[in-house]
């Protein structure tokens, strides 16, 4: 009865230990997907009727963008967002459009030329901080998120950018590589980078876009 418990023993230890090894040498669990970023012509994001489609016065509305507020428009593409932003803060407002594209930046450039714009800068981010260089009140992440590769890193870096009560805003929904990113995804993320989400809305009724507002803890 002793050397069969001691055998007993010995198999339950050996069990005990392949398991810790089987999971030491386990691969480490890939990065979420993401998409590939647009790289055609960027005017396509200026279909006529996008504003109001997506509801972006309402939008701006929820985080407080109005006169005098500076905001950062991040992932800003063709600068769509980063236009409606400025015609909201004004003279005395500011809006900062980043992104990680070199061109993009050259074809916001040429656009707050065209339109006379001056109250908005251009930055040429990185994927992991945005550098942005003063505090914003509010800060834009739409039709983006899904393409941002490290997304926690990226926004424990731009919380020291981010002025008292600044608020983010965050939609699209999907499953990384279409485009999207869901849901609770975006939460878990944001959780992790030190935010707590505040507001969530839906009112897009298209089956693919949530609107998320998140603050710093």
């Amino acid at each position: 009865m002793l050397l069969r418990s001691r055998k007993l023993t010995f198999f339950l230890v050996f069990i005990a230990l392949y398991c810790v090894v089987s999971v030491a040498q386990a691969p480490a669990p890939a990065h979420r997907p993401t998409s590939t970023p647009y790289s055609g012509d960027p005017s396509i994001f200026d279909s006529p009727g996008r504003a109001e489609r997506l509801q972006i016065n309402r939008v701006m509305d929820i985080l407080g963008i109005v006169p005098g507020k500076s905001v950062a428009d991040i992932g800003a593409g063709s600068g769509f967002f980063s236009v409606l932003a400025a015609r909201r803060v004004g003279d005395k407002g500011t809006v900062y459009a980043v992104d990680i594209n070199p061109e993009a930046i050259q074809y916001i450039d040429a656009r707050l030329k065209k339109e006379d714009l001056h109250n908005v800068k251009t930055i040429l981010g990185k994927e992991d901080d945005p550098l942005l260089p003063a505090p914003v009140d509010a800060v834009l992440l739409l039709k983006t998120y899904h393409e941002v590769a490290q997304p926690i890193v990226l926004f424990r870096n731009l919380r020291k950018s981010l002025a008292k009560e600044a608020k983010v805003g965050v939609d699209r929904n999907g499953n990384g590589t279409d485009h999207g990113v869901g849901r609770d995804v975006v939460v878990r993320e944001m959780k992790e980078a030190g935010y707590r989400l505040v507001r969530q809305e839906d009112f897009v009724k298209d089956g693919m876009d949530y609107f998320l507002v998140f603050a710093a803890e």
